[in-house]
């Protein structure tokens, strides 16, 4: 999943250098933002609902024609979740301390977006995947060792909101591929991570 995720970043580097030399009646953006990750983790042993944690990156914009653009992202994202009584199951385990402890999760993600003017310039529509690297993740319970794959594959919806200097976004992700480690654990059904995010940004 690792080489997965740097072959898909030098692609997309290279897809936007191409872009901005080609596209030469388009025009391109940078910019940063930042916000509240509103994540959960989908799966028999862990707590349902989402938790708030936070995301933090940069974005470049090329609008290739009136009313259709092109947007990639590199954005870090942290998210925690919580075990419940059925992750003692999980692992054969009848320690009871493992109710409740915390899951921190930190992406490395690069969203690739496709950008649909709704009606206004400013207000626009953002589909498209998004390839994500575990880079860290704090397993604080025993029991598990290294539980989580390297990476996901999700698909991103949302608005895109662009003011002369901020942007504001939300958006929604959910996660195409199972996060665990199937080596290490089994009979759990599927672990699949989902997002809400929220965010401001400024445009350089």
């Amino acid at each position: 999943m690792k080489k997965l995720f740097f072959a898909v970043a030098v692609l997309c580097v290279t897809a936007f250098s191409t872009t901005t030399v080609n596209a030469q009646s388009g025009f391109l953006r940078f910019g940063l933002k930042g916000g509240a990750n509103l994540g959960k983790l989908d799966g028999k042993g862990y707590k349902d609902g989402f938790n708030l944690g936070y995301h933090l990156g940069g974005f470049a914009q090329v609008n290739l024609t009136k009313g259709f653009g092109v947007q990639g992202e590199l954005i870090f994202s942290s998210t925690q979740t919580k075990t419940t009584s059925d992750f003692s199951e999980i692992y054969n385990t009848d320690n009871l301390s493992d109710n409740g402890k915390k899951i921190n999760l930190n992406y490395l993600s690069i969203p690739l977006l496709a950008n649909f003017s709704l009606g206004s310039p400013r207000i626009k529509l953002q589909v498209g995947p998004q390839f994500s690297a575990l880079v860290s993740n704090k397993n604080v319970f025993k029991g598990a060792n290294d539980a989580f794959h390297g990476g996901d594959i999700s698909g991103v919806a949302g608005l895109w909101i662009q003011l002369p200097i901020v942007n504001i976004s939300a958006r929604y992700v959910v996660g195409f591929t199972d996060v665990k480690n199937v080596n290490d654990v089994t009979n759990t059904g599927n672990w699949k991570n989902q997002a809400i995010q929220l965010g401001v940004g400024v445009t350089l």
